[in-house]
């Protein structure tokens, strides 16, 4: 069975989903293909602030309602250094909330489907062909289309679908990686703590769970980290006591930048993940999602309904500039807040210079201010 519309999404994350209900709204057709059960997609723990940019966005695009959440929205939290707090206050400028993923991704899928959007879930075995004049095949199904939005991460088949030597791959490993706890515990301290011992992070995930960061080797294994280590080495570096409780999940995060160049090839565009991973320390990898299914969205909106291809023609270039600009202050914030407080990895001068830095965001009102402007997306 073949089958036509204009865009075809794949992936039902973030970006895909933020993506086909702009479309849908504004009279553009597309069928979502996800290769995982409604239920596993609606259930996947990711990041949980959306800054002020993405929250505007949604806003000017009349999706408002799937920022609603049962989850607090103001969260205190801070940086701790050797036990010390020290809060600080971003620019006036934030409005950004706190928003669990899941929470998020099943908004989003509940206000496609209301609408009448096309999602089909299971879709095994997708293979995208003739990227100029798209085809996407899977199962026993056929789909022609104008556009193919590839939302699929940095594992899924779109980017392979691009031919050997026509993306350049830009990289960086920073030789650390992060042991990812998913806690049912609430996040107190909530926070990030900088420590000779390493970095730590407990961050909100709705009012009754925490994800906990702990700063370890590239070559740890999850067996040297039993539960009981987890919660003692928390302590420790933020100094003060945490309150044990179940452990969900435990993942071990090698922390690194990718960006691939350029982020479409024929009709087939690379959005989100699928063209670029930040640190899980910038707390950016939603905003650049966001960004890159905005400007998509205008660019076929523009093309279809005034036969103007310019935005679609500029994508890459659009994208890559605000990719990079983020890149950087990935790269920063990763290298300070690690580097100030483990001198094993980058040395003893580079840990001091560090701390100057650091310092320097809670002593300058331009540094602050920089720093606000990239933490609520409007840089």
């Amino acid at each position: 069975m073949t089958e036509h519309t204009t865009v075809v999404v794949i992936g039902a994350g973030v970006a895909g989903l933020t993506l086909g209900n702009i479309l849908l709204r504004n009279g553009i057709d597309c069928v979502v293909l996800e290769k995982h059960s409604r239920a596993y997609v609606e259930q996947r723990q990711r990041a949980g602030t959306i800054d002020s940019r993405g929250v505007r966005m949604f806003r000017e695009w009349g999706l408002e309602e799937v920022l609603v959440s049962d989850a607090p929205t103001d969260l205190e939290g801070g940086f701790f250094l050797d036990g010390e707090e020290l809060p600080i206050e971003l620019d006036d400028d934030s409005d950004s909330v706190f928003l669990p993923q899941q929470v998020l991704v099943r908004n989003l899928t509940d206000v496609f489907l209301r609408a009448g959007g096309d999602l089909r879930f299971e879709a095994d075995d997708v293979t995208l062909e003739n990227l100029e004049h798209p085809v996407v095949r899977y199962a026993d199904r056929v789909i022609t289309a104008d556009f193919i939005a590839g939302c699929d991460g940095d594992r899924g088949v779109s980017r392979t679908a691009v031919p050997d030597g026509v993306l350049t791959r830009y990289s960086r490993e920073y030789g650390y990686a992060w042991l990812s706890v998913l806690a049912e515990v609430p996040a107190k301290p909530s926070g990030m703590a900088i420590h000779s011992r390493g970095l730590a992070g407990m961050i909100p995930r709705g009012p009754h769970a925490s994800r906990v960061y702990l700063q370890c080797a590239l070559d740890d294994d999850l067996a040297q980290w039993p539960d009981e280590r987890v919660w003692s080495e928390l302590a420790a570096r933020f100094g003060r006591p945490v309150t044990p409780g179940r452990i969900a999940d435990k993942r071990l995060v090698p922390l690194r930048n990718v960006v691939h160049s350029p982020m479409h090839h024929g009709r087939l565009f690379l959005l989100g993940d699928a063209a670029h991973i930040v640190p899980p320390m910038s707390a950016k990898g939603i905003h650049l999602a966001l960004f890159d299914a905005e400007v998509f969205a205008r660019g076929v909106l523009r093309h279809v309904k005034e036969d103007d291809p310019s935005l679609l023609d500029a994508y890459s270039e659009t994208c890559l500039s605000h990719v990079w600009n983020y890149q950087a202050f990935a790269s920063w914030i990763t290298d300070v807040m690690h580097d100030a407080g483990d001198a094993s990895h980058a040395g003893e001068f580079r840990k001091r210079i560090a701390r100057a830095e650091l310092e320097r965001q809670f002593t300058s009102p331009a540094a602050s201010r920089l720093f606000g402007e990239f933490m609520a997306g409007v840089n």
